[in-house]
């Protein structure tokens, strides 16, 4: 058997700690090698054998490193990214890809021309409503998609002092939970026609919006993207709404309360949906269940296309068009106007 690729994480916070770190040690063919962090005892307690640096510039370096995976503040991603391409390491972003569209487009181009795989975590394409949105749509079982309503909610009143929540660029809850929103469109309907969008800090002492409305404008359906910390008691996850029926998905999917909780791929129960789809037709309704999640099927992918086996399950000209429509929606709220995106 050949040697597992050596994969070296950048950050140990939230996103480290809880998605990547679990997700890189529970892929057969990668090894959690290295980890750059200034929680050193956090990460010796939970992976005793990864090589600890203090700095990201140290772990770009280190010779046994074949994948770096970014898990650290938003604003970071681009600098980092060209850093870890310039040092021939294939690189993984966190979401978002970047700050700026110019961020995302510089780094699409750096490693085309460094010949190294770059790729975005955008995990929520293996959720498990996601799933099933996109298995009913593609079936059919809609009819044509004429409306497509898609949130993201939290009840977090009370304002946290973190950098998501503070005025600092890549900061709000657009940038941290529209990438996500807006990746699933896109996936599901490609870039729209032009984006306009009400972002809002409505909590008292917010430095950040932390409510938003987002409509991608398409020729032939309306798709609104929401998200707030002031949802207490929840609303739909998905409304999608067809000439042929409708489909209501309530509920978020268990992948990351069960990393929280210490349970990995694999494990008994993992990923396992107690939630049901509501399928709306003309014959009445009926229940759906809903596939397992997946996000350990995003890390075999990168594995698979940095050893030429298939292909990157998010490549970096995709996450480019996240990047796009974030932008837009920024503009659209700055201008007060609707930005076409041609």
């Amino acid at each position: 058997m050949s040697q597992p690729l050596s994969v070296g994480l950048v950050g140990y916070g939230y996103a480290g700690r809880t998605f990547h770190a679990p997700l890189i040690a529970a892929t057969p063919g990668l090894g959690l090698a290295a980890v750059a962090s200034s929680q050193a005892a956090a990460v010796a307690a939970d992976f005793p054998a990864a090589r600890i640096h203090a700095t990201p510039e140290a772990l770009f370096a280190d010779p046994g490193i074949d994948l770096v995976v970014l898990a650290t503040p938003n604003a970071s991603h681009a600098p980092l990214a060209l850093a870890a391409l310039a040092a021939g390491r294939h690189v993984v972003v966190d979401k978002p890809f970047t700050v700026t569209l110019a961020e995302a487009e510089r780094l699409e181009a750096a490693a085309a021309a460094a010949g190294r795989l770059l790729s975005v975590f955008h995990n929520r394409r293996w959720d498990s409503d996601f799933l099933l949105v996109r298995q009913a749509i593609e079936a059919g079982r809609l009819g044509r998609v004429t409306a497509f309503e898609s949130r993201f909610d939290r009840f977090r009143p009370q304002v946290r002092q973190r950098w998501r929540e503070s005025a600092e660029p890549g900061g709000g809850i657009w940038y941290d939970l529209g990438p996500h929103l807006v990746d699933q469109a896109l996936c599901l309907f490609g870039l729209p026609q032009a984006v306009s969008a009400d972002l809002a800090a409505r909590r008292d002492g917010a430095e950040a919006d932390d409510d938003a409305l987002v409509t991608l404008h398409y020729a032939d359906r309306r798709v609104l993207l929401m998200a707030s910390c002031l949802v207490a008691g929840g609303a739909p996850r998905f409304l999608v709404h067809g000439t042929a029926g409708s489909l209501e998905i309530h509920g978020l999917d268990a992948q990351e309360d069960q990393l929280k909780q210490g349970l990995r791929p694999g494990d008994a129960g993992w990923a396992q949906e107690t939630r049901s789809a509501v399928l709306h037709g003309a014959g009445g309704r009926s229940a759906l269940a809903l596939p397992a999640g997946d996000y350990a099927a995003y890390y075999a992918g990168v594995r698979d296309a940095v050893l030429g086996h298939g292909p990157n399950p998010v490549a970096a000209g995709e996450a480019v068009a996240v990047m796009r429509v974030l932008a837009a929606a920024l503009g659209s709220q700055r201008e007060g106007r609707r930005v076409e995106l041609g």
